[in-house]
């Protein structure tokens, strides 16, 4: 089968590492591809590449640079459904989830095409007599992306499309468990004829990653994935004197007051805790149902729960999809254990789950834990899988607390009829993302993808004016003319 080849200076390229990985399918648990784990010298070519195209591509008007930003819109529009094909088969989700994704991608790049406006300065006349004063923004130079696994196409545009825009030049490290989405993607990206050099891709593990970080031609970075890792790419960074933006782990809270429309609220969780097999980093991970709604919430939650068809995604009638890999069903199944070890009630139980025709697949079935306390390891720790633990509360102050007990700051929800509650919930939860009425709090393209706590390390986030700040420099100018 094929190795993947890197994409560095408008070409591809043959990775000359040994070191080489099987893509699997995780629901035939079939070889799908190859990846390289490209070894240094090979990164150090696709910086230097992007570093002698940063002077030309600054130039560019960013007008002109926006066109190539339409163009690559069209093409993905046109490869639509072979784009949320490939997610399919190499990440698991189903094929509407992958629809999601792409859609949510394509987002991405409509807003940075807007950034001939969004990057405009602003001035003053008259600061003193005869002085004026202006700001401008301008493009630092290379910057560079490592996503995760779990949304492989679109996390990249949550950055790239921003900082090219702008004038800066890109690299992107994918997952090297999911790395077709993005050949996919530069396959379009090489199509819409983008200047050499703008924009590559480099296959490959940490030894890529440490490469860009400890490299001084590389400006920033910004990361998605766990917090254990977030925090090393952080510090990393920042002390090599680069800018980062690391969005981490999570633990997402869903908050259920008694006044709440039960059967839609039922239909929001259930979306919400086992969408793309609970892999999201705003999937729900705790319920906390408030006073007397918690007996039939929980009974409504668990049937309806029960009920979902679990298989091969690109099945159109499959609900839910297998995990990523072995190893983490491992440890998600590993999880569940320990919830049991550690006296929760398991009142659905997935760690059976066989799918007929796919024996082998990574799949476990949603999973629901009862008398969970908030000191248990499953109501603290990440799971990134479909298991839902219930923790009664007595009133939103006791909720609130719980919310706060834990180290991540991610997103939260409350389901409420009550403006007072909702208000009272959005304005005391810290959260970077906060929901009313809603499971999963993915902001638009032109707001900025928040976090707090445990959840992200920096100063600004990815998305909307946040991307813009963050691959920009202000520039302040002060002239007198004689």
């Amino acid at each position: 089968m094929e190795v993947l080849k890197n994409y560095v200076d408008g070409r591809w390229v043959d990775s000359k590492s040994s070191e080489i990985l099987d893509v699997v399918n995780p629901a035939t648990t079939d070889v799908i591809g190859r990846v390289p784990l490209s070894t240094p010298d090979e990164v150090q070519a696709a910086i230097q590449a992007a570093k002698d195209a940063f002077p030309e591509w600054r130039e560019t008007p960013p007008l002109t640079r926006a066109r190539y930003m339409f163009r690559l819109k069209d093409l993905m529009e046109d490869r639509f459904e072979e784009l949320a094909k490939v997610i399919v088969e190499e990440e698991g989700k189903c094929i509407d989830e992958a629809r999601g994704e792409v859609r949510r991608g394509i987002e991405q790049i409509e807003v940075a095409a807007g950034t001939p406006s969004l990057m405009m300065g602003y001035s003053a006349e008259d600061i003193a007599v005869g002085i004026d004063e202006e700001c401008v923004r301008q493009p630092l130079g290379v910057f560079c992306a490592i996503p995760p696994f779990n949304f492989p196409l679109m996390v990249p545009l949550w950055f790239a499309p921003y900082a090219v825009a702008c004038g800066n030049t890109y690299i992107v490290k994918p997952s090297e468990q999911v790395p077709l989405s993005q050949r996919a993607l530069f396959e379009l990206i090489d199509e819409a004829d983008f200047p050499e050099g703008v924009i590559n891709l480099v296959n490959g593990a940490k030894e890529v990653v440490d490469t860009l970080l400890d490299s001084p031609d590389v400006e920033g970075v910004s990361f998605v994935g766990s917090t254990r890792v977030g925090k090393y790419v952080y510090q990393k960074a920042t002390e090599n004197g680069k800018r980062a933006q690391c969005q981490a782990g999570a633990k997402n809270f869903m908050v259920v007051m008694p006044d709440a429309d039960l059967d839609r609220t039922v239909a929001s969780l259930l979306t919400s805790f086992f969408g793309c097999a609970g892999e999201r980093c705003l999937s729900g991970a705790v319920l906390l149902p408030v006073g007397d709604v918690y007996e039939p919430l929980k009974q409504k939650f668990v049937d309806a729960a029960s009920k979902l068809k679990v298989g091969y995604g690109l099945d159109e009638a499959v609900q839910m999809g297998p995990v990523i890999s072995k190893t983490h069903m491992e440890r998600v199944l590993g999880y569940i254990e320990k919830g049991l070890e550690e006296g929760a009630k398991l009142l659905l139980d997935g760690r059976d789950m066989k799918v007929e025709e796919y024996p082998n697949g990574y799949f476990i079935g949603p999973t629901i834990f009862d008398e969970v306390t908030p000191q248990m390891t499953i109501a603290k720790e990440e799971i990134f899988g479909p298991v839902a633990s219930i923790i009664a509360a007595k009133d939103l102050d006791e909720a609130i607390d719980i919310i706060h007990a834990n180290p991540y700051g991610n997103a939260s929800s409350v389901y409420t009829s009550s403006g007072k509650w909702a208000r009272e919930f959005k304005y005391r939860v810290r959260c970077g993302n906060i929901g009313i009425n809603i499971g999963i709090v993915a902001p638009m393209a032109f707001f900025p993808f928040s976090g707090s706590k445990d959840s992200f390390f920096g100063d600004l986030h990815g998305q909307g004016r946040d991307a813009i700040d963050f691959f920009t420099e202000k520039k302040v100018v002060i002239s007198r003319w004689f």
